[in-house]
């Protein structure tokens, strides 16, 4: 007869506690084989066995809920897949550490004495780099292929030699960095943003490849908060310039029409000033016409365009105070679907507040979109992206 084991001798065996052992019992995850005459609990090999899955699947990250479920299925392929999907959330996790390390890094870095309010700001900036980093490598997954982004935009200013141009606001710089080697000779760039932002890391890039830069060109970056008066005064006393931009800025700052004021005053006389934001974004269109094409009701992306198309008008008129002439640049991008379950998904990040709705027809919508992908191959979608470049003449 097979020698039956204690709580306390398989806890020995697995390198675990017996309240832990209890715990598994409690949750319905390992039951006694037995139990001997005084009422204690035994169990047998198999349930060794059991215990050791149970404990390998915790140390991985798995919960106890997970883990049940699991043991429930006693699939091989289905391990293989649970572990797919702890992976996936690991990687999740990882990312969001990386993130939270080196925010706090460049908050440590910065060598001057802090308070609360920084640990704050930490948490704000990791939020707004998280947000922009999903934003952007969802853009790379989809638009494959297309002329990258960043050169899109860099070629639509289209800067001359010798130019001096202030980026207010420049984050990362993927403006300079995506076209590093094109930036026109003698350029002298100046970018302006705050410390616990990507444009920590800017900084350091810049010096550790300078010497790639073409000839002449000059790059510097000043911490300062733009909604900071000084601030202002220290960058009139630098002089004018012949390209500002500000992109991606107006969602970052309580006051737009401030910066734009403060930037109208150092933008030359033949100089421009290159802005965005208000799209009244293409999608609604292509969206409100799936919803259209299987018969329901899209009416709330109406709604959608009017709030986007009063913004943009809002937009216009602000402009208009400080510029003489304002001119609508769309720059387009092409975003490409094999998967139909993303591009729902994409619709319901889009229209959060609509999320619950577009799940009720959710299965109609993958049953359009993948007979468009198996007709042409892929379904895509043109973005076109709003920029403003404002004249004073």
């Amino acid at each position: 007869m097979e020698k039956k084991m204690t709580s306390g001798e398989m806890a020995k065996k697995a390198g675990v506690s017996q309240k832990a052992i209890r715990l598994y019992d409690e949750k319905g995850l390992l039951k006694p084989t037995g139990y001997s005459e005084g009422n204690y609990r035994l169990y047998d090999d198999a349930a060794l066995q059991i215990l050791e899955k149970i404990v390998a699947l915790k140390q991985i990250g798995f919960s106890l809920e997970e883990i049940r479920d699991n043991l429930k299925s006693g699939e091989a392929s289905d391990i293989k897949g649970a572990l797919e999907i702890q992976l996936q959330k690991m990687e999740e996790k990882k990312y969001q550490l990386e993130k939270i390390t080196d925010a706090i890094k460049r908050t440590l870095a910065r060598k001057e004495e802090l308070d609360w309010d920084d640990v704050a700001g930490i948490v704000q900036y990791v939020s707004a780099d998280q947000s922009a980093d999903e934003r952007h490598w969802d853009a790379l997954k989809h638009t494959g292929g297309e002329l990258d982004w960043y050169v899109r935009i860099f070629q639509s200013i289209g800067l001359k030699d010798n130019s001096r141009v202030l980026d207010l606001g420049c984050g990362f710089a993927k403006l300079w960095r995506n076209n590093w080697t094109d930036i026109p000779k003698g350029t002298k760039i100046t970018g302006y943003d705050i410390h616990g932002s990507w444009a920590d890391n800017f900084a350091q890039f810049i010096p550790e490849n300078e010497d790639t830069l073409p000839e002449g060109v000059e790059i510097k970056l000043e911490f300062a908060d733009l909604e900071d008066e000084k601030t202002w005064k220290v960058i009139e006393e630098t002089g004018v310039y012949d390209v500002v931009v500000v992109h991606y800025l107006d969602s970052e700052v309580k006051d737009i029409e401030a910066i734009v004021a403060h930037a109208s005053k150092v933008v030359s006389e033949d100089g421009l000033f290159s802005f965005n934001g208000a799209n009244v974004a293409n999608w609604n269109n292509i969206f409100k016409e799936t919803i259209e094409a299987i018969g329901e009701d899209a009416s709330f992306i109406d709604k959608t365009i009017f709030a986007q198309t009063e913004k943009r008008q809002e937009y216009i008129f602000m402009m208009e105070k400080y510029f003489t002439r304002v001119e609508s640049v769309l720059l387009p991008n092409f975003w490409h679907y094999t998967d139909a379950k993303e591009i729902v998904e994409k619709m319901k990040d889009y229209y959060k507040d609509h999320e619950k709705t577009i799940a009720g027809y959710e299965d109609k919508l993958i049953s359009f979109f993948n007979d468009k992908i198996d007709q042409n191959g892929e379904f895509v979608l043109e973005a076109r992206s709003q920029f403003w470049h404002c004249y004073k003449k």
